[in-house]
């Protein structure tokens, strides 16, 4: 199934509470995160990508036949953004989208091998970063970053990844992740989770999105898992539920992401309504939201719609997206004020 398959929700003015109301987006891509007309104009810069140049067709370059193809296509995406001031670009509009939906804090994922390979070092990427969350802040959003190994790199991107993290960070470095394919299993990178947990950094692999259950695990026992991005295998393993419950485990769920990418047939076969049943603690994502033709705002309203969560269940996950976050208290509890106005972001230094 692709994106577009799954229709918008209709809203209405009786919804607008679910805009105003303050939300953390804990599972967000920055690359994945950029707008149709974004990706357009990198593509245009470089004609060789094999990305369309033309917003309109984007869409259908983002349909997935499986998980497979769409990190094919995420990688290609990926690999336009070749310049510090394209990150800029990256992060500035992305906040933009989340001061339009209520999105008030968000952890972005970053893989910075991914950048590093196109041109652009490590210190060059954390000024970037930096420049963008100050653009993000005066559009009332705060942001923090999770670095993360992507598992279709060689070994050795691993290691540039904890580099990295260590050696060069942005300011607001809070994570430390590992995503791509699962056919690369969790534990083998459990030397550089350990290496950056000892430096301070929060644990939240990706585990459990494409594979089953013994990943989430993995990811866990091996890996120190504060918070899972996906882990929806869990709801087959009765026992992986106890534990996530009793040790207060978070997942990072994203429905659209999963029917996107074929790893769940519908919306309607979705597992969250058993995650939540089995009191395991839960936030929503919007992961790649443009690739998946969603929003963090949009995940609400689907699981709403689709899954048949109440008010007051929407609220707790908003709720839970904060207390699940790696965000200092004093700084949780100042999020929940409105957003402000967006303001032009500072060219990079």
């Amino acid at each position: 199934m692709n994106p577009t398959a799954i229709q918008p929700t209709a809203f209405s003015s009786d919804d607008d509470w679910l805009v105003s109301m303050p939300k953390a987006d804990l599972h967000v891509h920055l690359v994945g995160s950029a707008a149709p007309a974004t990706v357009a104009a990198l593509a245009a810069r470089h004609p060789d990508s094999g990305v369309p140049a033309d917003a309109g067709e984007l869409a259908a370059f983002y349909r997935f036949r499986d998980f497979p193809h769409f990190l094919d296509v995420y990688k290609l995406v990926s690999d336009l953004v070749r310049s510090p001031e394209d990150v800029v670009t990256l992060v500035a509009g992305m906040a933009e989208d989340m001061a339009r939906q209520g999105t008030v804090y968000a952890e972005v994922t970053v893989t910075p091998v991914s950048h590093i390979s196109a041109g652009i070092n490590p210190g060059e990427l954390a000024q970037a970063l930096d420049v963008g969350a100050a653009a993000a802040r005066a559009c009332g959003v705060e942001l923090a970053w999770v670095y993360d190994i992507s598992a279709l790199v060689e070994r050795d991107g691993a290691h540039r990844t904890l580099d990295a993290a260590l050696h060069h960070p942005p300011a607001a470095l809070t994570g430390f992740g590992v995503g791509g394919a699962e056919t690369v299993g969790r534990a083998s990178f459990r030397d550089e989770f350990a290496a950056a947990r000892a430096a301070g950094l929060h644990s939240a692999p990706h585990a459990g999105e494409s594979v089953g259950p013994g990943e989430v695990w993995a990811a866990i026992d091996e890996l120190g898992a504060e918070r899972i991005g996906h882990g929806i295998a869990a709801a087959a393993d009765p026992r992986l539920l106890d534990r996530l419950r009793e040790d207060g485990i978070t997942l990072e769920v994203c429905p659209s992401s999963n029917v996107a990418t074929g790893v769940v047939p519908s919306l309607a076969a979705h597992p969250l309504p058993r995650l939540l049943a089995a009191g395991v603690p839960v936030v929503l994502g919007s992961d790649d939201p443009p690739m998946f033709g969603t929003s963090l705002l949009e995940e609400y309203r689907r699981v709403r719609d689709h899954l048949g969560l109440t008010e007051n269940q929407l609220r707790a996950l908003a709720r839970a997206s904060f207390e699940a976050s790696f965000a200092p208290t004093a700084l949780r509890q100042r999020l929940l004020g409105s957003a402000a106005p967006c303001a032009q972001p500072p060219a990079p230094a």
